[in-house]
């Protein structure tokens, strides 16, 4: 899709124009309203007066007398209006545009936010582009083709330099989220260890970056005891990927993405019931949400050094899978307990954390589809994060907000470390307290591994797959990549 940025007057009548009104605004008082033709101008208004009450979330199409489209969107009480309905508005916008099959419509940015900023065009954008996706690669092509979009014209006072970088910088942060819900939805089948580390590659070669894959025989020869356990009873073998950026100074410090690259999960041994196990291919996303936040920031030419780190493995019920009561020796050294193969992810990314510690970061991001508890705790509309660092946090939830990839802080207090302390084994992959504070302990475990330096465990499992009302194609969100980008960029 094509995005460009116009003033009034350069606005075309082959674009559709696009009102979004607040209640008891007159749509003859829009700024598009001189663009409308006259002999459509009658019709439009009564339209506007009879058909639609600019409720919230309503959404109009008007044939006119012309034969042009006109998209009416409420916003409700103008004074009720914030920055979280945006993004919102802005999705409904594209979504309703595809329905009604308009290829190309004209946006007044002056219409969704009070103030046009460079960051209120890149979230419009990005926004936009984010409500474009569609995920159709396993079915046949209609013959009229799918419904797209192909130009989306925003209307500004004054087309400026910072403006139009803006939405270039939109344009990249859209197209990456796009692309960690592709690679998140792709099957388990299509989507091994072994082609998720090809992906990664693909990604290095396109955008500048350094990516290493080492196969089960060096991470044996590593000592990666974690992750070679839980890939145990998959025929796949398992890949840790290494992705480096180097935007910053030769000695700038480091900042380190780890993602959870769990391909399928079955649950293993303790297998999960049938329904569970539907959507389990999304299981690396967190790999999928690192992998193009690394591209992102490579297209940004981001002056700082970015490394990422997936460890991408299978959990399978296999007969050599590892098993409840197994202790694995993890790379850090630390033996791992394990009470249920299901909380898998956390044992991978033990080994992937104390790996982080060779490139002396100066921070420490972890992205992970971990755990049903914080879904429980939070709902889908918010990733969980902790973190020992109150900065990092404020950090993250000012990212959130800015990027709609929102997120909420829970505790990570010391009192927790002693319900993951093991029996035969250093640490335990789950709580002593079965159906408590899972969320909270699932990171405290990840913490034994992440103390030497200033870390941040995200777990997106909540906001993993679309729900109803956000205007997004069913299947992955992409959680946590456009989080990662904001804070990061």
């Amino acid at each position: 899709m094509q995005v460009t940025l116009h003033t009034l007057k350069d606005v075309l009548p082959t674009q559709v124009l696009v009102f979004v009104l607040a209640k008891g605004e007159s749509i003859t008082r829009h700024i598009f309203w001189k663009k409308v033709r006259v002999k459509d101008q009658s019709y439009l208004s009564l339209f506007a007066k009879k058909e639609f009450t600019a409720e919230e979330k309503e959404c109009k199409v008007a044939i006119l007398p012309s034969g042009k489209k006109a998209l009416l969107i409420g916003k409700g009480e103008e004074k009720k209006w914030n920055y979280r309905k945006m993004f919102l508005l802005c999705r409904q916008i594209m979504q309703t545009a595809k329905e009604a099959k308009i290829g190309c419509y004209a946006l007044a940015i002056s219409d969704v936010v009070s103030t046009v900023t460079s960051e209120t065009v890149e979230q419009i954008v990005a926004q936009s582009l984010i409500a474009d996706y569609d995920f159709h690669i396993y079915k046949k092509r209609p013959q009229d083709g799918w419904p797209q979009v192909e130009e989306l014209s925003l209307v500004v006072d004054a087309v400026t330099p910072e403006l139009k970088k803006a939405a270039v910088m939109g344009k990249i942060i859209g197209e990456q989220v796009n692309g960690a819900r592709d690679l998140a939805n792709i099957p388990g089948g299509d989507m091994t260890p072994t082609l998720l580390a090809e992906k990664a590659r693909e990604i290095g070669e396109k955008f500048g970056g350094l990516v290493t894959v080492l196969g089960k025989k060096q991470m044996e020869a590593e000592g990666m005891g974690a992750v070679l356990g839980v890939a145990k009873g998959s025929v796949e073998e398992p890949k840790f990927i290494i992705m480096e950026y180097s935007g910053g100074e030769q000695n700038d410090k480091t900042t380190v993405l780890v993602g959870k690259g769990v391909t399928f999960d079955t649950g293993g041994v303790n297998l999960k019931p049938d329904k569970a196990m539907l959507g389990m291919h999304m299981d690396m996303s967190g790999a999928a949400a690192v992998i193009h936040v690394f591209a992102a920031l490579a297209r940004m030419k981001v002056k700082k050094n970015i490394v990422a780190l997936i460890p991408a493995v299978e959990n399978m019920p296999g007969g050599s899978g590892y098993r409840p009561g197994d202790v694995l020796k993890s790379l850090s050294g630390m033996t791992i307990e394990i009470g249920h193969t299901d909380a898998e992810g956390r044992v991978i990314l033990a080994d992937a954390l104390t790996y982080a510690k060779r490139f002396n970061p100066e921070k420490v991001f972890d992205v992970a589809t971990l755990t049903g508890a914080a879904m429980a705790a939070l709902g889908a509309r918010a990733s969980a994060v902790f973190s020992k660092n109150q900065k990092l946090i404020a950090q993250l939830k000012d990212a959130g907000e800015a990027s709609g990839d929102f997120v909420w802080e829970m505790p990570l207090w010391d009192e927790y470390e002693e319900e993951i302390k093991g029996t035969v084994g250093d640490v335990q992959n789950v709580g002593k307290f079965s159906g408590k504070g899972g969320a909270i302990t699932a990171a405290m475990f990840l913490y034994q591994f992440a103390k030497k330096y200033t870390w941040a465990h995200i777990d997106i499992a909540p906001t993993m797959e679309s729900i109803e009302g956000q205007y997004l194609a069913k299947g992955a969100t992409g959680a946590g990549c456009a989080l990662l980008i904001q804070l990061l960029k």
